[in-house]
């Protein structure tokens, strides 16, 4: 039940996520959420996009450096201290988040080490899981294209 995550590594230059972002456009693709991380001359950005098997083909068709990956996708209610039920639950079951950011709405996506026995953790769990295909969606009923 996890979603496909697409990371890019671009040189840290006005103009290289512009371009990454004009292909996905270009492509049809819906970015549904992104986190972008410097590390000095390079930064990675993370994308949780509607097709990431064509992203990813894009991004290689234009000599990109990318790479598909495994997150959990967690909806949150839109309340206080929503976010703190959802890491405290992961805690509880001890389940370390390596890194997370939000996506559209109230998704937010969660890096752990070990996918399967996270989702297997939190199949009790007050936790609703999104999969690939709800973020193939369009969100508000528009679709991208």
């Amino acid at each position: 039940m996890s979603v496909s995550q697409i990371s890019v590594f671009l040189e840290s230059q006005p103009g290289h996520l512009k371009r990454v972002l004009e292909m996905f456009e270009k492509e049809c693709i819906s970015v549904r959420g992104y986190s972008a991380s410097d590390t000095g001359d390079y930064g990675i950005v993370r994308f949780i996009v509607d097709d990431p098997d064509r992203a990813l083909a894009a991004l290689e068709a234009a000599g990109a450096a990318a790479t598909k990956s495994e997150v959990l996708c967690a909806k949150l209610t839109d309340r206080p201290g929503e976010l703190a039920r959802l890491i405290g639950v992961m805690a509880d079951c001890e389940i370390n988040v390596i890194y997370s950011y939000s996506l559209i709405s109230t998704y937010i996506a969660l890096s752990v080490k070990d996918i399967a026995l996270a989702e297997r953790l939190l199949a009790d769990q007050p936790i609703e899981l999104i999969t690939q295909d709800d973020l193939r969606k369009p969100v508000g009923g528009v679709g991208p294209c």
